[in-house]
């Protein structure tokens, strides 16, 4: 997925430091940026969230990258 690699980038992380954010190996990190895997619904949430962003952005479904307003009564 370029648009993860892409906000990784943006923040001069490496894989490594977002496959400990998902708990995930470095490995399977880079099979999702790399479109091998896909990330699960847990995983965009918390990507979304982290890069403060949406996931329809994430997913390549619209070019904003503004998030969506939040409830902010709902805890992540």
């Amino acid at each position: 997925m370029l648009r993860l690699k892409n906000l990784r980038e943006d923040k001069d992380l490496t894989g490594r430091d977002l496959a400990k954010i998902l708990n995930i190996s470095p490995s399977h990190y880079s099979r999702i940026e790399n479109s091998v895997y896909q990330l699960d619904y847990n995983g965009l949430k918390t990507l979304a969230v982290f890069y403060n962003t949406s996931v329809d952005y994430i997913l390549g479904i619209t070019n904003e990258i503004k998030p969506y307003p939040r409830d902010i009564n709902k805890k992540f």
